[in-house]
């Protein structure tokens, strides 16, 4: 696989039902036979390992996102029934 075949992969499985975790995995075991195969200070090596780092940061900014909470947010969850925290269909 070419390096540019990596990324286009990479990017038509983001529409896949793979999990992040498991992309990762395969990346990882990619960048491997890559190096070995290619040695590892050849470009294609430097490539695959840089795809498994991109896909390790959109795990972490995933998980970043789903934490992210607004105090307003928190507020309800602890008060649901105060009045800032009402909604009103109009």
């Amino acid at each position: 696989m070419t390096s540019l075949d990596g990324v286009s992969a990479i990017n038509s499985d983001k529409n896949s039902s793979k999990s992040i975790e498991q992309k990762i995995l395969e990346a990882i075991v990619e960048a491997r036979a890559t190096c070995e195969e290619n040695g590892m200070n050849s470009p294609n090596c430097t490539v695959a390992w840089d795809i498994v780092e991109e896909l390790q940061a959109e795990k972490a900014h995933q998980k970043q996102a789903q934490n992210r909470q607004t105090c307003l947010e928190s507020y309800c969850e602890i008060y649901p029934d105060a009045l800032e925290c009402l909604i009103y269909d109009l």
